[in-house]
């Protein structure tokens, strides 16, 4: 390994959180990838400052990739020939993910004809309008209009409120026996490492400027939502869980929360839910919300390369 052209990546930290997301809001991507919670609790992810921004890489599933370079358009080419060399000084393959349409565009002028670009439709984000969350107008959302009126039916006396330190216990608890009920259903369901995300999240809560509410009626803790800023205009849906036998929570916990960052935060007009990984059931819950558009994505991998796993 050639130590003289490895990048000095550094494990993300709570602490990068501010200076991070200065530079992102600064930016042109939209894709869940970038936000900082989601590097922050998921995968092994790793930050490396450059020039006016960051080089990212990540490993999934024992695969190492990086992310489009959050830097200003005039450092991109020197930002990609670094991560070029990185990998090369690594011994790894080298690939680009979650990289954004705009971003594809700029590469492609960059290296004409030197990378191949695949995309995977279980792995576009579903963007919403907040307010077509928040109102729920129109015949599209009889059903889940339906919802929300059988649920406050049923639970007349119910209570919205924000996460926050004196009810994170409650939140996690109520996490806990969800994971149990789906493991029990499924034993060979692999959520381990989405609870290990949640749990990590709800224990950083302020340090990564999360914004949640939760659904309850009594004591009983009915649904909860956990998301973040990832723009001026858009939230990042991280998490979403609510009883299975509660009829309607799942529609009643994303029109709230609608309501709730629109209410808090004017400026917000869009909600990323995030992507379907290619699952029937998610892919038919998010189409069933009508997204106003798809935050397509792509992985860049160099032309000579024959692996596109």
């Amino acid at each position: 390994m050639n130590t003289q052209t490895l990048l000095d990546f550094k494990p993300v930290t709570a602490a990068d959180r501010a200076a991070y997301d200065e530079r992102l809001f600064r930016s042109s991507e939209r894709g869940s990838e970038f936000s900082f919670a989601n590097l922050y609790f998921w995968g092994e992810q790793s930050l490396c400052p450059f020039e006016d921004g960051y080089l990212i890489f990540a490993r999934f599933g024992g695969r190492s990739m990086y992310y489009f370079p959050l830097v200003d358009a005039c450092h991109e080419r020197a930002a990609i020939d670094a991560t070029l060399a990185d990998a090369a000084a690594r011994g790894i393959p080298y690939c680009i993910t979650g990289m954004g349409l705009d971003a594809r565009a700029r590469m492609e002028a960059l290296y004409p004809d030197r990378f191949r670009y695949v995309e995977n439709d279980g792995a576009h984000d579903y963007v919403y309008a907040i307010d077509d969350l928040a109102d729920l107008l129109g015949k599209k959302y009889d059903g889940k209009r339906n919802h929300v009126h059988r649920f406050e039916a049923e639970h007349p006396a119910y209570i919205v409120e924000p996460i926050r330190k004196d009810n994170l216990g409650a939140v996690r608890e109520m996490a806990a026996s969800w994971y149990r009920a789906r493991l029990e259903k499924d034993p060979d369901a692999d959520f381990q490492s989405e609870e290990r995300a949640l749990y990590r999240a709800l224990d950083d809560f302020d340090a990564l400027a999360l914004e949640g509410i939760l659904l309850s009626d009594g004591d009983a803790v009915l649904a909860f939502t956990v998301a973040s800023r990832l723009a001026a205009d858009t939230f990042d849906v991280h998490f979403e869980k609510a009883r299975a036998d509660v009829t309607g929570a799942y529609a009643v916990i994303n029109y709230r929360f609608a309501r709730y960052l629109r209410e808090k935060y004017p400026a917000v007009r869009y909600l990323n839910r995030e992507e379907d990984m290619g699952i029937a059931g998610l892919r038919r819950a998010k189409q069933s919300y009508h997204p106003h558009h798809l935050a397509r994505k792509c992985w860049a991998l160099p032309k000579e390369s024959c692996d596109e796993k």
